[in-house]
């Protein structure tokens, strides 16, 4: 068995798997459960850019994560923070009197988005 990387115990026993079928350990005497080779997979600045792009053209989520190969679960969390991030700066946004403007777009980081303003006429 492995040793726990925070105590380095030698006291581990298996505990289960994790989503992609590794096997998972638990340390007895922290309670701490690791992967005996985890791999953290970093996400490139082309690869978010490529994303960013690919969010433009309304493809839907399943589809970007499979093309690009990410996990939808991740790409969610990314898209949200984007929006949680241009959210914060249209909260401050006010439309100009007597003109109507047809798109407000926002930059958050090198993501733009675009949003509709009707000014309630049709």
């Amino acid at each position: 068995m492995p040793a726990c990387p925070i105590c380095a115990s030698a006291q581990t026993v298996k505990n289960g798997r994790i989503h992609n079928g590794k096997q998972r350990f638990k340390c007895r005497d922290c309670g701490r459960q690791f992967v005996e080779y985890a791999t953290k997979k970093v996400i490139d600045q082309v690869t978010r850019n490529l994303i960013d792009r690919l969010l433009l053209e309304r493809i839907f989520l399943a589809g970007i994560a499979r093309a690009v190969q990410v996990s939808e679960q991740w790409l969610q969390t990314y898209v949200n923070q984007k929006y949680a991030c241009s959210a914060s700066k249209r909260a401050g946004y006010t439309k100009k009197k007597g003109r109507r403007e047809r798109f407000n777009a926002m930059s958050c980081g090198h993501l733009w988005i675009t949003k509709r303003i009707s000014n309630g006429s049709g």
